[in-house]
Parts: structure tokens; C-alpha cells; sequence
């Protein structure tokens, strides 16, 4: 299992105990491998730990309300738990492979803002399941019950089903895609296929399409900001708006395409920012961070239009 990132809002242990479930689930499944009733267990002891842990980073907001990196972090790690839990179940439980082969093969991926590592309190839960030259019927399997069970979980769940070779096809197609795999993560499965994966998108596809992604991205920047409005909106959207986080998350996806690195501190060596251009965007990224989760927290759902009334409450929460 990937180590817990450094500098959560909450510590590991008092977000997910990993160790403590697994004992649970180990206990209340004994030998049942029918798929209904293993997800009859599963699933209620997923939403309590899951609550546990939203809960925790929640009140850990109130008392730090500006950060904001250290909450997003905490619900993408919270998330990867489990997702961690849910890939054993079907794989370890209700369909474990009888004589694995390279069709067999099976890695599940974070993409978008879930695979930067960035999730407001109810953000998407984007997954690319990556599969071996064709999906083969135990893949499919597993992959319709890790469903099932973060439905169950009343997730909201953007997905894919591809190998290599269809990433690669639609990623030269579409910027849109191309985007999302940029920021793809390892969660769980066939680490070597990930690896292929990110090799071959950074050999076969990003290098030297440097240009014409960085005009895609600013056409969508153009066009996002004449559907959003000018600059100084009274009531604006904190994701979407003329210097909202997509801007700043337009920048970092341009930056890492063309210096290949997720790290903005790196940034200032390679000379794209100066000192003080660098500690202006985290500034600002992390109080549009901060802003995005109260209203989330205040509005109990996803939310990113900053109303009149909301103003107010989050204000007030974040002091």
C-alpha cells in the first residue's frame, strides 16, 4: 500500500484505520464469497469508517480554516483507503482469478483533480480502469462490483474502461481526455501496467506536442471565461470564474506537460516564476481551496457558484 502523503489535515490513523476494517471485514465475511452478501458487509462498514473520516477533517476545518492543501489531500487519501479495500474485496473475495493471465491484468487510476491528489469535500471520483490488451470477463467482473459498492457508497463516480493502446488513441483525439490521464495515479492492481501506461503517454503522446497543447488549454481558458463573465463577478463561481481555480489548475497542467513535474516549487528553478510570482499563486490557490471546501461543507453537496447568501456563511467560517 502507497504511504500516506505527508502533511494531512488529520493524522492517517485517526482518518481510516486501514488494519482495524480488514480485521472487521475479515471477521463478518468468514468464508462467504457470494457477491450480495459480501457486499451487504462491506458497504455499511465502509460508510461509517468513510464518515469517521469526513468527519474528522470537517472539524479539523473549523479550527484551520485556510488549510485548505492539507484538507484536499486528506479526502484523496481518505478515498484511496478506500478504494484500496473495495479492489481486494472483489479481487481477493468475490472474484478471485482461477489462473491469471495477460488479459487478466487490471490497474485502477486516478484521473483529473482525484489524480493530483485534490478533492473538495464533495468532489468527483474520477477512475480510469486500465486493463490488459482487451478487458477479459473477470476484469469486467471486478470492475461492475468496485462499482456497485462505491454506488452503494453514494459516491459520484466518472470512469473509463481502456488499455493502454485506447488511451494513447484517444488522447491524440481529444485535449480534453488528454488532460485528464496527465494527472493520472496509481491507486491499486497491476503496478507494471501503470508504469507502461505513464511511459508510453509521456513517449508516444505528450512529447513534442508541447505547442498544441498549450493552445488547447488556453482556447478552453478563452472560451470558459466568455461562458463565466468578466473578472469581477458579485456572485462567482470559485471552480469555474475569470481567475478561479481552473485558471490556476490551467497553469499547473501547462507547467507539468511542458517541464514534467507535478512539483510548482521546481518551477521557480526552471525559471517560470519568480519568488514572488510563486508565493502569489499559492496564496491564491490556497485560499480559492479553502473557500471551495466551506462552501461545500456549508452547503452539504457540491457547490461552486459563491451566492449572496453563502457568502455570508462562509465568511464566517473561515473567519
Amino acid at each position: 500500500m502507497i504511504p500516506a502523503p505527508d502533511a494531512l489535515i488529520v493524522p492517517a490513523q485517526d482518518l481510516f484505520d486501514t488494519e482495524a476494517l480488514r480485521a472487521s471485514l475479515t471477521a463478518e465475511i468468514g468464508g462467504e464469497t457470494a457477491e450480495a452478501k459480501v457486499r451487504a458487509v462491506v458497504v455499511p462498514l465502509l460508510k461509517t469508517a468513510r464518515t469517521r473520516g469526513r468527519d474528522a477533517i470537517a472539524k479539523a476545518l473549523e479550527t484551520q480554516p485556510f488549510a485548505s492543501r492539507e484538507a484536499t489531500r486528506a479526502y484523496s487519501w481518505l478515498t484511496d483507503q478506500i478504494l484500496h479495500v473495495v479492489f481486494a474485496a472483489a479481487t481477493g473475495v468475490m472474484h478471485p482469478p482461477e489462473k491469471p493471465s495477460e488479459a487478466d491484468r487490471l490497474s485502477v487510476m486516478a484521473v483529473g483533480g482525484y489524480g493530483r491528489g485534490e478533492m473538495a469535500p464533495f468532489s468527483d471520483v474520477d477512475l480510469l480502469f486500465l486493463t490488459g490488451r482487451t478487458a477479459s470477463p473477470w476484469a469486467e467482473r471486478v470492475i461492475e462490483s468496485i462499482l456497485y459498492i462505491l454506488w452503494d457508497l453514494k459516491l459520484k463516480v466518472g470512469h473509463a474502461t481502456r488499455t493502454v493502446r485506447d488511451c494513447l488513441r484517444l488522447g491524440a483525439e481529444d485535449f480534453t481526455i488528454r488532460t485528464a490521464m496527465l494527472e493520472s495515479r496509481f491507486i491499486t492492481g497491476d503496478p507494471a501496467l501503470a508504469q507502461d501506461f505513464e511511459t508510453r503517454l509521456q513517449n508516444e503522446l505528450f512529447k513534442g506536442s508541447e505547442r498544441a497543447f498549450i493552445a488547447a488549454k488556453l482556447d478552453e481558458r478563452d472560451l470558459r471565461h466568455e461562458k463565466q463573465g468578466q473578472r469581477y463577478m458579485v456572485e462567482p463561481n470559485i471552480k469555474e470564474g475569470k481567475g478561479g481555480l481552473r485558471d490556476l489548475q490551467s497553469l499547473f497542467w501547462i507547467t507539468k506537460y511542458v517541464h514534467l513535474t507535478d512539483d510548482v516549487s521546481q518551477l521557480v528553478a526552471k525559471g517560470v516564476f519568480r519568488p514572488e510570482e510563486d508565493e502569489t499563486f499559492r496564496q491564491a490557490d490556497r485560499f480559492l481551496w479553502a473557500v471551495r471546501c466551506h462552501l461545500h461543507l456549508s452547503a452539504n453537496r457540491a457547490v461552486e457558484q459563491l451566492t449572496f447568501d453563502t457568502q455570508v456563511e462562509v465568511a464566517e467560517r473561515m473567519g
